[in-house]
């Protein structure tokens, strides 16, 4: 019977501990674009940002990742000999890795609140999609256990980290795009003296 508590909430604990993981990347996107906006509008979001990641860190990622980690340890001790099995040693790899990303937000957090953060909104995308790729190997490696199809989730997983480069670098070229028609009009505007309307405002 414990080993079903354990398993249920390390499922609650996982899902909660991804949830935001997957969340506070997204929230440094926003907070390190944030400096393209006039003032007071940056200092505005900026602030409000930070908020939203201070919480989110320290009330739900940090409770869940302790939850995570103790009730896999439950896990664990209800059938010590699984450690003996490659699957769940290359598993406890990834959750390690994930752990360090985990404290690697909160530095990236404090650098964001203090303006010493050198990453750009770009490159914040492709961060995002780090526990991504981790997330699929852990529920893969979950799921298959010893059987684990090694060339397909290989092809699977590459597949993937391909088509999430393709949508962020559409979405740039999008953005650029949006930002060169927008300065063009404003200098449209500017030299034939008519008001400007921004049509970033309106998106």
């Amino acid at each position: 019977m414990a080993y079903y508590w354990f398993k249920a909430f390390h499922i609650v604990g996982i899902t909660a501990w991804f949830a935001g993981m997957f969340y506070l990347p997204r929230l440094f996107v926003y907070h390190a674009e944030a400096v393209e906006q006039p003032e007071p509008a940056q200092g505005i979001l900026k602030a409000q940002y930070q908020i939203m990641e201070k919480r989110l860190y320290s009330i739900i990622m940090t409770p869940a990742l302790v939850l995570t980690v103790l009730m896999g340890g439950g896990l664990i001790s209800t059938e010590p000999q699984i450690l003996s099995d490659r699957w769940i040693q290359v598993k406890l790899v990834c959750v390690a890795v994930l752990i360090g990303y985990h404290f690697y937000c909160r530095r990236l957090m404090k650098q964001l609140a203090s303006d010493e953060c050198e990453f750009t909104g770009q490159q914040f995308r492709w961060f995002n999609e780090f526990p991504t790729v981790f997330f699929v190997i852990v529920v893969m490696l979950a799921v298959f256990k010893n059987s684990f199809p090694t060339s397909a989730a290989s092809w699977s997983i590459f597949a993937m980290i391909v088509a999430m480069a393709a949508i962020i670098q559409l979405y740039a070229r999008k953005r650029r795009l949006e930002r060169e028609r927008d300065e063009a009009e404003s200098t449209t505007v500017a030299t034939s003296g008519e008001p400007a309307v921004s049509q970033t405002a309106t998106r």
